[in-house]
Parts: C-alpha cells; structure tokens; sequence
C-alpha cells in the first residue's frame, strides 16, 4: 500500500509538472552582458517564447545566423535590438560577418539573417518568428564572410539583409535594411512560406549597380502585408525595383515608397501551378500609401501589374484594388501611372490624387493594355489615357475631380495632407461592401515608419491624407531625420 500510494503521488506530481507551460528564456547579447557575441547564443535550441535581445554598442556585431525554430502564436521567438541612449539602434553588418560553427545551413551567402533551410536545427517550417529594432547592413559583394564551417565565402549578389526561405508567421519591423543585393528577399518554396508581415522598416539603398534584378524587397508568399514602412531609392547605379512582388494574397497600405525602377512591381508567380487558394492570387489591394517619383528616375512607370515571364497563363489576370493612395511625380517628361501586362489584368483606380508637376499632359493613366475603371480621383488638366496606343478599356465615370492643384498643405515641405480649402476633401467614394468588409482605409501614414488612425466624418477624402483641422506637423518632411538612425517608434502587431 505505502508503494503504491507513493507511486501515486509522483504521478500527480509529473502530471503537474508536465501540464505547466516551459518558461521561456531570456538572452541578453552585449557589453557586459552573459553573451557577449551573438553567436554565443544557441540558436539551434529556442523554444516558443525565447527572447534575444541584442543591445546597441558602438561598435557593429559583424555576425549571421539562421533561425530555424518555432514559437507559438501566443509565445513566439523574438530577437530584438535594444536601442542605445540615443535612440541608435544595434548594427548586424555583413561585412566579415562570422557564423555560429554549431549550426549548419545551406544558402549561407544568400543572407545575413536567414529564416528556415537548415540542417541545424532541423525544423521544416519555422513558425511565429518577430525580429525587430536592428540595422540590418551589407549582405552583398564584393564584402566576404566566415560561413559556419570556418570557410570564406563572399555574397551573391542577391543576397539580403533578410532572407526567409521558408518560414510562416514571420514579423520583420522597425528595422533600418539596407546596402544589400535585396533588402528583403522572401520565397515562396511551394507556397508553404505563408503570413508574413513587413512593418515600420526603412528600406533603402539596396540594389547592385548596373543590375535589374536585386531591389529593396522582392518577395513571394502566400498572404503577405507591407505596413508603415519608408521605402526610399536604391543604391547609386542600381536598376532594381522599390518593392517587387510575386505573392499571392498581397497587400500594400500606409507606405511612403519613393523611385526605384518602378515603386511597385507586381508581377507572376514563380509557381502558380501550386497555388493554394487562387483566389488571393487575383486579388491585389494597394491603399493609403504615399507613391513618389523623382526627375529621370529609373522607369516612367509607377505600377506594374501582371506578370514578366512572358508566360502570360501564370500572370495574375485578376483586380488590383488601387485607392486613397497620393501619388506624386517631379518628372520633366512622362510619367505612366499603370502598366497592365495583358488585357486580362483589371485595374480599379479611385479616390487617389495623382498629381504631376510637370503639365498634366505628362501624365497618362495607362501604358498599352489592360482593363482600367476610374472613379472619383484628383486628376490635373489635360491629363491622357496613355502616351503610347492604347488597346485596352478605359472605364471613366466621369466622377473625378479635375484641376490645377490638389491643395496640399506644403507641397515643398513634403506635407501632402489636405488644407481646409482642399477640392479633394469629401470628394472620395465609399468603399464597395466586400472592400470594405476586408480592406477598410481606418488609418494613415505617420512620417516616417508609423501610421495614425485616420479620421472619418462619414466621406472620404481622396488620398492617402483625410483633412484634420488638428493634423500634427511632425508628418511632413521637415525636421525630421528620415530614415537614418535615430527614434524608433515601437508598433505593435496589427490585426487590421
């Protein structure tokens, strides 16, 4: 009896035990910290609620590194970069970078942090992975690396700063990413790299000079968003896109993205053959984001939409949803708003302001085909269907708005929201239902890298801006320091 009732008790006790939730573990990378390198930490053991925290010193961690555990969606894996007291965020440089020997991945020269594709650990698809609050630098040629087999290696030149090669529930934000081959590369890898969030980053400076094929972010992923991010040029003499995408599910919204080849590039999948849900790869929504164009600025066009394969069965031949953005262009001579790679690819344009300085006949809506409808934008006189022949349909409502100036508040400033006086206030339409429902404009651009809510008084203004009689003046471009260094603002996750 005594045998069994003692049995019975360390039973009970391991049951306890075994139903309470694994503390998670805390890793403090730094001068006078437990770890001083971060290679010391162990990475090929993090367990859901791990926490890296990287603080600044003044010298960069010349280090990389793959993540290829999971967390939870309640308890994910987080590195964070803890700011020096000036707000200087922690610098992750690629060049000379060392590996941890302990792990053991492929692509080594592909990135400096790298999610998923590693034998060590082993995890097929790490998951509820955040990485914030660092200065992400230098994953190109021609710098060089230790790889975790004590070998040199120098970078491809499509190396990133991030790189997932397959990984789900993956948050990158309030980072500074750039001097890389891409900024941000993402892979589809059979679509099983799914929900991946780009938040509060600035992006910039990427690109390989004389080349069209590594820009600031290029990605492909089954649901993936782009929020509140600043997206600036490329490096001298690259010819990259800003932001080029071949996911399904993509949405664009509260970005200020300036020049590059082209802003957006949104093209085929590489293997849309393997879609899971054809639906979200014909629909692309673009909304509240501030779209710049600079004088002799790499292509005319702002937007691509479609596909580049020339296999024109895998282009995307479904609707990009394009609202409440305000684009601008300083361009001397043409400038195109939409390129439309067939006349399957559909285009539903409203409540944007589309303002060139040049004369409006510089400005046309469409290249050469496409299905295009438009409805209650700002447009300037004499603005054109296209500046080459145009084969496709253009849909006009005749509801737009059509004039000299959309009343900025300081247009020289960079302040693009509304003065009181402004043709564009309640001039907007309503969103259709199911835009609505799953895309509504509830905030806008803060300068630079974060978004407010926006304002509502029942009709929407058009543009990325609703007038406020209240609109704080830390959002235009004077004062501030833009992308470079110090202030990070903290965001949290948006389920938006």
């Amino acid at each position: 009896m005594f045998f069994l009732r003692n049995c019975f008790v360390s039973l009970c006790i391991v049951l306890l035990y075994s139903s309470l939730p694994c503390l998670a573990t805390e890793y403090n990378v730094g001068p006078d910290k437990e770890y001083t390198t971060i290679g010391s930490v162990p990475w090929e053991s993090l367990n859901p609620g791990d926490h890296v925290y990287i603080h600044w010193r003044s010298t960069s961690y010349n280090e990389k590194w793959v993540i290829g555990r999971s967390g939870t969606a309640s308890a994910p894996i987080v590195v964070s970069g803890v700011a020096g007291q000036d707000g200087q965020l922690p610098v992750i440089d690629g060049r000379n970078a060392t590996t941890r020997q302990s792990l053991d991945f492929w692509n080594e020269k592909r990135g400096l942090i790298k999610i998923g594709g590693s034998n060590i650990p082993s995890e097929p698809i790490p998951s509820y992975i955040i990485v914030e609050n660092l200065d992400l630098r230098s994953a190109r040629p021609p710098y060089t690396f230790t790889n975790a087999s004590g070998g040199q290696e120098t970078y491809a030149n499509n190396a990133a700063s991030f790189y997932v090669e397959i990984g789900q529930h993956i948050t990158i934000r309030n980072c500074l990413i750039h001097d890389s081959g891409n900024g941000i590369f993402v892979g589809a890898n059979n679509w099983n790299t799914q929900d991946i969030l780009i938040q509060g980053n600035a992006i910039y400076d990427n690109g390989i000079e004389g080349s069209y094929y590594e820009h600031n972010t290029y990605t492909e992923a089954l649901r993936i968003t782009y929020q509140y991010n600043f997206m600036g040029a490329l490096r001298s003499g690259a010819g990259g896109n800003n932001l080029k995408d071949r996911s399904a599910g993509l949405v664009v919204r509260y970005n200020w993205i300036e020049n590059g080849n082209r802003q957006l590039d949104l093209v085929d999948a590489g293997h849309p053959d393997t879609l899971t849900d054809e639906s979200v790869y014909r629909k692309t929504y673009v909304y509240g984001n501030i779209l710049k164009e600079a004088d002799n600025e790499g292509n005319s066009q702002i937007i691509h939409y479609g596909g580049d394969s020339n296999d024109t069965s895998r282009y995307r031949k479904g609707t990009l949803y394009l609202y409440n953005n305000t684009v601008i262009t300083t361009r001397s001579g043409n400038t195109t708003l939409l390129r439309l790679s067939t006349d399957d690819e559909f285009a539903d344009v409203y409540n944007n302001i589309l303002y060139p300085t040049a004369d409006g006949s510089r400005f046309a809506l469409a290249e050469s085909s496409g299905q295009i409808k438009i409805s209650h934008n700002w447009l300037k006189d004499n603005w054109r269907v296209s500046h080459s022949s145009f084969g496709g349909t253009l849909t006009d409502l005749q509801t737009s708005v059509v004039g000299v100036s959309p009343g900025f508040i300081d247009f020289t400033k960079g302040d693009y929201h509304l003065l009181s006086t402004s043709p564009c206030r309640n001039a907007g339409k309503a969103l259709d239902t199911d835009v609505q429902a799953l895309h509504p404009v509830s905030k806008q651009y803060r300068y630079h890298r974060g978004a407010v809510t926006r304002g509502n008084d029942g009709i929407l203004d058009i543009g990325a801006f609703e007038y406020s009689d209240s609109t704080p003046g830390d959002d235009s471009d004077q004062g501030n320091s833009g992308y470079g260094g110090a202030g990070i603002m903290l965001l949290l996750l948006d389920s938006e």
